[in-house]
Order: structure tokens, then sequence, then C-alpha cells
């Protein structure tokens, strides 16, 4: 599913719920509880601690106060493509945070961008001492 490495979402440490899905689908839609309702703890998962940290600070609608997952799939009609589906969110969400963010590193103006600046305002200040014109 994932490919960042061995930041892998363990499936038994995934509490899935298949439940009735909403909208338009006839009569099956009523009988058949095809969509997935995936809830993943975080604190309780076997991730690394780092990824867990950055997991837990991404702002994202889908992670609740608790630090519970929850990742509803019901794109299919079936209940194995839904779980697939969900899974692979779930990992796709893991993955993005298991690589830490690279450090910023600070960089120097350069020399034209300083040399600009520069005479950006003397002419600034030039326009200015115009506008003072005699006060009496």
């Amino acid at each position: 599913m994932g490919s960042r490495g061995s930041t892998r979402v363990d499936p038994a440490e995934v509490e899935v719920t298949a439940i009735r899905a909403q909208g338009a689908g006839g009569q099956n839609v009523n009988k058949v509880a095809s969509a997935i309702h995936l809830r993943y703890d975080i604190e309780a998962s076997s991730l690394p601690a780092a990824v867990r940290e950055r997991l837990r600070s991404l702002r994202d609608a889908r992670i609740g106060a608790d630090g519970v997952i929850v990742i509803k799939a019901q794109r299919y009609r079936t209940r194995e493509r839904n779980l697939a589906d969900a899974m692979e969110r779930l990992q796709k969400l893991v993955d993005r945070v298991a690589m830490p963010p690279r450090p910023r590193l600070p960089t120097r103006p350069t020399a034209a961008s300083r040399r600009r600046r520069l005479e950006d305002k003397r002419r600034r200040g030039r326009l200015k001492a115009q506008r003072a014109g005699d006060a009496d």
C-alpha cells in the first residue's frame, strides 16, 4: 500500500466496523452493510514515537481530539473493496508523516537583492522628500 519504508500500519491495531452506506443505491443500500468505519488509536499503535507525534500534530478532520483516526469508506459496493480503500487511505496518512520534514536552512539575501532594496529605499525617500515642500 505505502512505499515509504517500514512504517506499516498493523491491521491488528485497526478497529473495523461494517455499516450501511449512505446515499443512493436502491434496495441494496438498505440491506447490506458494505461501508467500512475504521478507527485507529494513534497512542495505542506500534508506530515509532516520532511518527505518532507528527500524526497527532496533523491538522486533519479525520483525527479526533482523543487521538483516534476515523475513516469512513463507502465508495464501492463491496465490503472488501471498501476495507481495502479505508486501509489504503490510513496508510497514506501515515506515509505522509513517516519521513521527518527537512529543516529549513537559513539563507542570506543575494548582493543583487540587497542592492535593489537599497535603491528602492533611496527612490522612496526622494519621493517623500519632494512631497514635503515648503511649510510656511
